[in-house]
């Protein structure tokens, strides 16, 4: 691990990660032609918001992708110390997500750039799914 990655508690590390992860759902989103900002912006909430965040880490953990050194960083910064709260949100949502995005923080860090890759496409992919079942009821 990178020294910097090791120094840096779990909410610094869940803010760069929160930029890097977002990237990769602003891009997918282009990518399927929606170009609107106002859809933009509620169909990205779909990807990034803390609740969808929360669900994906649980997945992750049910289907034991994640390596053991992201699990231990995912604790890292499920379990910081936050001094601030998210809107209309749970506290273990909030902390599930910032863990999360802790994760995609730690392997920028580590320049672990495939890893992101692979982690954040398995993401989009799984709320696709998720959105598809919506749009199928």
């Amino acid at each position: 691990m990178s020294n910097l990655a090791q120094s840096l508690n779990g909410i610094a590390l869940a803010y760069l990660g929160d930029g890097v992860y977002e990237v990769f759902v602003r891009e997918h989103l282009l990518e399927l032609g929606v170009s609107k900002p106002n859809q933009l912006q509620r169909q990205a909430v779909q990807f990034v918001s803390a609740k969808a965040q929360a669900a994906l880490i649980e997945q992750m953990q049910t289907e034991q992708i994640l390596t053991s050194a992201e699990l231990a960083v995912y604790h890292r910064g499920r379990n910081a110390k936050s001094y601030t709260k998210a809107k209309n949100t749970e506290v273990i949502t909030y902390r599930m997500s910032t863990g999360f995005e802790a994760v995609f923080g730690y392997l920028k860090l580590t320049k672990q750039e495939a890893r992101i890759a692979e982690l954040a496409q398995w993401c989009l992919t799984e709320v696709e799914k998720k959105r598809e079942e919506t749009t199928k009821k």
